[in-house]
């Protein structure tokens, strides 16, 4: 299994999660925000943390089940699931075992199910849609290794940042640098609305 050469710190990823995920953008060159039809499935979920990887066949969940012991705690699971929309690759029952090892959420290129109750636990989750159609369990899978996620490439260790706009991926290697550009642009906004304000 691929992983991140140097952890990023927790203080870094907690700062992160404190900022908007557009300043995080601006602070990237406008690169590395994913596709724009993943989003949050439920109003106000936010997510933040390092990526755990798992690749799937479209509309196969296999990779997803033998993922679920090895996610770290404060990871976000990170799901390539090729974009299809017509089997939902999670529902409350994998998130309830995912919110039990301790996982922050869920993103996926794919869909996912039982909205409703994802929003009643407070489980972010991020996807390209929902449907009641569950999945098949035959693979193939890859876990812990580089994917695309919605035109971005998500190394393990990375950070994924998620909010009401949608998702941005640090790299690992530049999240301290990362995050001090998006608090100077947070601030700089922030001062200027100000002005609007005042003038």
């Amino acid at each position: 299994m691929t992983t991140s050469p140097t952890p990023v710190a927790a203080d870094v990823v907690a700062g992160l999660a404190a900022l908007p995920v557009a300043n995080i953008g601006d602070s990237m060159d406008r690169l590395n925000v994913v596709d724009a039809g993943i989003h949050a499935v439920w109003r106000g979920a936010a997510v933040a943390g390092p990526a755990f990887t798992v690749e799937v066949a479209g509309g196969d969940n296999a990779g997803i089940h033998a993922a679920i012991s090895q996610v770290p705690a404060g990871a976000v699971l990170v799901v390539n699931g090729h974009g299809v929309t017509d089997r939902a690759l999670i529902g409350e029952l994998i998130a309830e075992r995912l919110r039990k090892v301790g996982c922050a959420g869920f993103v996926v290129d794919g869909a996912v199910r039982d909205v409703g109750d994802l929003e009643e636990m407070g489980f972010p989750v991020f996807a390209r849609s929902s449907s009641p159609a569950g999945p098949y369990k035959n693979g193939p899978f890859r876990v812990g290794v580089p994917i695309a996620l919605g035109g971005v490439v998500v190394t393990p260790g990375d950070v994924v940042v998620g909010d009401g706009d949608g998702l941005a991926v640090v790299p690992a290697a530049e999240a301290e640098a990362v995050l001090e550009r998006a608090r100077r642009k947070n601030a700089d906004e922030s001062e200027i609305r100000r002005g609007i304000l005042a003038s």
